[in-house]
């Protein structure tokens, strides 16, 4: 099985990959479009360079990598990708050829979250209605960020139902450290996921939005709402 799990950023999408990486038989595959999509964009991102030299820059050569045979023993392959980085000029029917299951988080915590390491977010910046659209053309199982923080051990196993695949409690938790899987933007970005063991306890803390941003949570939230309706509680 391959199973393309959609999210945005600000997320618990790097820990998600963890616990799928814990399962015997897993293999993870980190934003395998984030070259193509640097490349496209001439967005100056921290490690540019190392994540062009590390992935195809053409999307056609990414899929193709996504869909060759996996290695002998591996039953599971694990795609993290993040929504934005599906941009327009890339095809769909592969997304045909895999499991599609979608991550969210309410867009007051993303926007909050987001505000931090950049100032002015746009909507597209958030994914939201990227995600949207793609969840509307391959519909899949849904899942909350904040719903798993507060029971990974009863949404989880839900999740994986949904997908078809067996419940393995090895998913709940994990060995601390990077791993040779890890994106080469991992040193930017994975210092609290590479600290882990588990998935973080939840914070009721309610997010603080700068108030030039909340019109963005407004325009986001109807899209968050389509996808709620939708989750695995």
């Amino acid at each position: 099985m391959r199973v393309a799990m959609w999210s945005g950023p600000r997320n618990i999408s790097t820990a998600m990959m963890r616990s799928f990486g814990a399962r015997p038989g897993a293999a993870v595959v980190d934003e395998p479009l984030y070259a193509h999509y640097l490349s496209a964009t001439g967005l100056d991102h921290p490690g540019r360079t190392e994540i062009l030299a590390s992935q195809p820059a053409d999307w056609r050569a990414a899929i193709d990598d996504l869909l060759a045979p996996l290695p002998p023993g591996v039953t599971l392959q694990y795609q993290k990708h993040m929504t934005h980085h599906l941009l327009p000029q890339i095809g769909l029917d592969w997304l045909g050829e895999v499991t599609n299951a979608y991550l969210i988080r309410h867009p007051a915590s993303v926007v909050a979250s987001y505000s931090k390491v950049r100032g002015e977010p746009t909507l597209e910046d958030l994914g939201f209605p990227q995600q949207v659209s793609i969840f509307r053309r391959y519909p899949g199982p849904v899942v909350d960020a904040a719903d798993v923080l507060r029971a990974p051990d009863a949404v989880l196993p839900r999740l994986c139902a949904a997908l078809g695949l067996p419940w393995d409690p090895a998913m709940l938790s994990w060995a601390p450290g990077r791993r040779d899987t890890d994106g080469v933007w991992a040193p930017h970005w994975y210092a609290a996921v590479e600290a882990s063991t588990g998935f973080a306890p939840y914070d009721p803390t309610p997010p603080v939005v700068p108030p030039r941003l909340s019109a963005l949570v407004a325009a986001a939230l109807p899209l968050y709402d389509e996808l709620a309706g939708h989750r695995i509680r």
